[in-house]
């Protein structure tokens, strides 16, 4: 490191919900660039300044937000006006010399801003949002997009997209993959049994799905496919799903309704990082089908854990797990039924998978994510 550490300052208000992929890549890469040494950070949390990464969410903030909705008109562009009035005061008195906003939308900034772009799906599948979510997405992204010296985006194929879509110039963009956390890592069936007891579970035998429940994720489809297959199969490789509740599930609970009563699919909501770690190297396969994904943070984990991943192979998913996860097209049930059954009748063709898996994960770590991060600001800062 020369010299002082950089006052940078990031948007933290992702931290303040149930992590999903924005939140864990904004916690991941804050501590990460923290814990190299060459930045000093200070984290906006809605209306106020900190130097905590929290780790925890604000509790019944879900309700809280639906409260809101209910008595403020436009509650999101009111509540934006007055995070950007907290937003320059504490920006002002920490003196910052970069801002970087890891969800899309940049509060305005005196100094040079950069900010990560993680997919493009309002546009690409806006059916699979709330209508007003694509609305402010439309209004506000395009400014957010002009007032950036720099974008990043977590995958090589959505930079191609957002220079194609909006005519970004090639060289103020670029691809810094994501990692995946110590805690992801190969497990035996003693380090699993808690929580696999807790469940009702056994070591290597069940087919895990994990993200957030809503129509781009494709779950209905492998809940489709699931159903098909043998009912021996199925008592024996329950289908065990992690993710909150998001948005259009009616159609999903009850396709999976039936299955849900044989204890065939089991739902379990939002679980712990800790929990989460343990199904993951203790599944017999991560199927992680999605029509579109910006990376793809669960098939990494799931490898990392040396677990053997079934993804679609639709944008970014392919070059997150290359030659080591098997792909299928996201409507294919017979290739997916091969797929499963492959895995779970084939021992030596599981072990060379999870080997295969294990070995990819380890090119990707939040470190890199931070120092190619770091670089970025460097040449934003020497530009400006």
């Amino acid at each position: 490191m020369n010299g002082a550490p950089l006052r940078i300052g990031i948007n933290g208000s992702a931290l303040l919900s149930p992590l999903t992929g924005i939140g864990q890549y904004t916690k991941n890469l804050a501590e990460a660039l923290i814990a190299s040494g060459e930045v000093d950070l200070s984290v906006f949390y809605l209306f106020t300044w900190s130097r905590e990464i929290r780790t925890e969410p604000i509790r019944n903030i879900t309700k809280l937000k639906e409260f809101i909705k209910k008595v403020i008109p436009h509650p999101y562009l009111l509540s934006r006006a007055l995070q950007q009035m907290k937003f320059t005061q504490g920006a002002r008195r920490l003196k910052l010399e970069l801002y970087h906003e890891p969800n899309f939308l940049s509060h305005r900034f005196p100094g040079p801003t950069v900010i990560t772009a993680h997919d493009l799906s309002w546009i690409r599948f806006p059916e699979t949002h709330p209508s007003e979510r694509v609305k402010i997405m439309n209004r506000l992204f395009p400014r957010s997009l002009a007032r950036a010296n720099h974008v990043i985006t977590d995958a090589a194929y959505i930079r191609e997209e957002i220079i194609a879509e909006f005519g970004v110039s090639p060289d103020r963009i670029t691809a810094i993959p994501l990692g995946a956390r110590k805690i992801f890592q190969p497990r035996d069936e003693e380090g699993c049994k808690d929580v696999l007891n807790a469940r009702q579970l056994s070591y290597r035998s069940f087919i895990l799905c994990v993200g957030t429940l809503e129509p781009r994720k494709n779950l209905e489809f492998i809940i489709r496919t699931y159903a098909q297959m043998p009912s021996s199969f199925r008592e024996k490789h329950p289908l065990v799903l992690v993710g909150m509740k998001g948005w259009l599930t009616s159609n999903l609970e009850s396709t999976m309704s039936p299955l849900v009563g044989a204890g065939q699919v089991r739902p379990l909501g939002f679980t712990s990082e800790a929990d989460l770690a343990a199904l993951y190297a203790s599944a017999m396969v991560l199927v992680y089908p999605s029509l579109y994904e910006g990376f793809g943070l669960p098939p990494l984990e799931a490898m990392a854990c040396g677990t053997p991943v079934i993804v679609s192979n639709r944008a970014t998913l392919p070059e997150v797990v290359g030659d080591a996860g098997e792909m299928v097209e996201p409507t294919d049930a017979e290739g997916l039924t091969t797929l499963l059954q492959r895995l779970a009748d084939d021992p030596a063709h599981w072990q060379q998978r999870a080997e295969l898996c294990r070995r990819r994960a380890s090119e990707f770590s939040w470190e890199r994510c931070a120092q190619e991060t770091l670089a970025v600001y460097r040449k934003v800062l020497a530009n400006s």
